[in-house]
């Protein structure tokens, strides 16, 4: 299976060649725009939508025709992600347009990349890094995305196939426990607090909650200015939240695969939906909503796949309350945990103790016959009866 790498290169263009770019993207957005409205909404086949408004798209719009079917593309790529959300596809912004191998082309030769437009064939250089000439060198990618970016400069988001590395098969494991007070933990020691981002996030909600009353009851400059930083702060919440997540993950892999391990996580989908059923106050429902850990868990699976790391994810069914020592289930409470066995009574952190039963877990779900792992290794004829963990 081949994993599809996506580089983003700034590419130096003079005036002429932004507009030339500019024009394309509207006119891409107005052809995607009027198929999403002609086009039986039920169609998010590109093949099917291709089939019923490539002539008229052609016409009317004066594409070449590789872009009328990167435009049909477009369209089905986004009726998809919309129908998996239970939503609609509004409108396509007329900020960027893709390409295949007829209309982008790059030259390793000169660091260059030829875009057809509605135009003329522009080439222009690219400002690529070492990182970008080292993915790039010798590849031949066959489709891009030209966007214009909020900084106001032109990039190519070049996209190409490689093939990763075959995942180790390895006994060594690291469990990784997932949570609001410690973002990850890890049965090696690591462990990432999620004070600073809760903070940052409470500052944001005050920022905006501020800013969106002024913006609705304030006088007309104060309204236009609160909607200029409104504006402005868009985003920034996010992608500093990407940004950990990014360090995050990179950590635990750059470790498994230092120590030939795989990684074992907690499957947490539909947590929301379950604590969101909870009583709990605004704040903490916030708090609660905008942790993301699929985010994260997303991060270690594409970069595992990159490395040669297997992440697993496993049922958490009382990952968090039973002993990893002795399989019994304890007694949790905030940070600590202590084993109700009087035969084990083993105390210490719960986010500790949570990493090291997820990861065992991990190794029974791994290897054959691994459920032997889940058995209480005290002597078995101990009055208290132990409570085997069940994988299913």
């Amino acid at each position: 299976m081949k994993q599809v790498l996506t580089l983003v290169v700034q590419v130096k263009v003079d005036i002429k060649q932004q507009q030339l770019l500019l024009d394309t993207a509207r006119v891409f957005a107005s052809a995607c725009n009027w198929i999403n409205q002609n086009v039986n909404p039920y169609f998010t086949n590109r093949n099917s939508i291709q089939a019923c408004c490539y002539k008229d798209v052609k016409y009317q719009f004066r594409l070449t025709a590789n872009h009328v079917v990167r435009a049909c593309a477009r369209v089905a790529a986004n009726r998809l992600t919309a129908k998996q959300k239970w939503k609609k596809v509004k409108s396509i912004k007329p900020t960027s347009f893709d390409c295949d191998a007829r209309t982008f082309r790059f030259i390793e030769e000169d660091w260059t990349v030829s875009i057809s437009t509605t135009g003329k064939r522009l080439t222009a250089p690219i400002r690529a890094s070492n990182y970008h000439r080292g993915k790039l060198k010798g590849q031949k990618p066959t489709s891009a995305q030209v966007c214009l970016h909020r900084d106001g400069n032109w990039y190519v988001h070049i996209q190409f196939k490689s093939e990763p590395p075959k995942p180790i098969k390895t006994d060594n494991v690291i469990g990784v426990d997932f949570g609001r007070r410690d973002i990850a933990v890890t049965n090696t020691g690591q462990s990432w607090s999620g004070k600073e981002i809760q903070d940052k996030r409470d500052k944001f909600a005050r920022v905006r909650a501020s800013l969106q009353r002024k913006a609705s009851q304030g006088t007309r400059s104060t309204r236009r200015r609160a909607r200029k930083i409104l504006k402005r702060l868009s985003g920034r919440e996010r992608r500093y939240q990407a940004w950990l997540n990014h360090n995050i993950s990179s950590s635990i892999i750059t470790e498994a695969k230092t120590t030939q391990s795989f990684v074992s996580l907690e499957d947490l989908t539909g947590i929301r939906e379950r604590t969101n059923q909870k009583p709990r106050n605004k704040t903490e429902r916030r708090r609660s909503n905008s942790w993301a850990f699929y985010q994260l868990r997303t991060f270690l699976e594409y970069k595992g796949i990159k490395e040669g790391v297997e992440v697993l994810a496993v049922n958490p069914a009382y990952t968090s309350q039973t002993c990893h020592c002795c399989l019994h289930i304890g007694l949790r409470s905030n940070k600590s945990f202590q084993c109700s066995n009087s035969r084990c009574g083993w105390t210490g952190d719960a986010d500790d103790n949570g990493s090291k039963m997820i990861a065992l877990v991990g190794l029974s779900v791994n290897q054959p016959r691994g459920s032997e792992l889940l058995a209480c290794p005290i002597n078995s004829r101990a009055t208290e009866s132990p409570r085997i963990l069940c994988v299913g």
